[in-house]
């Protein structure tokens, strides 16, 4: 049994997707890794203006959960760029579904991008 067996709240995957997703910033974070962007202040300067604590916050959620790695890409200053996992990349189909659920059922909502769309985890960042 994983650490993470011994907190589970329930067998549901719902509710433990929920634990890993269901607040407001995690997957316009991997949205943005999954567009390219890897550096926190790439991603801080996302649209949607993600709060700098919970951006830090969130990037080491997921760096626990495994669905990204930080790696340092300079020594001094130290600098560090996010980078999504394999399983990080397999949440693509995931934000593809709630684009289409967005559009189809938000008015004002932009379209995302075909080539995003089009994507497959295998060919993201």
């Amino acid at each position: 049994m994983s650490d993470r067996d011994q907190f589970l709240r329930s067998g549901c995957p719902i509710v433990n997707g929920l634990d890993i997703f269901g607040d407001k910033w995690t997957l316009v974070i991997l949205r943005d890794l999954i567009c390219g962007k890897q550096t926190y202040t790439e991603l801080a300067s996302s649209p949607e203006k993600i709060p700098t604590n919970r951006l830090a916050e969130r990037l080491k959620m997921l760096e626990a959960e495994n669905l990204l790695l930080k790696e340092q890409y300079q020594t001094r200053p130290k600098r560090y760029k996010y980078v999504l996992t394999a399983k990080g990349k397999s949440t693509l189909p995931i934000l593809q579904e709630i684009a289409k659920w967005g559009n189809n059922h938000v008015q004002g909502t932009w379209v995302p991008p075909e080539w995003f769309m089009q994507a497959q985890p295998s060919e993201t960042a």
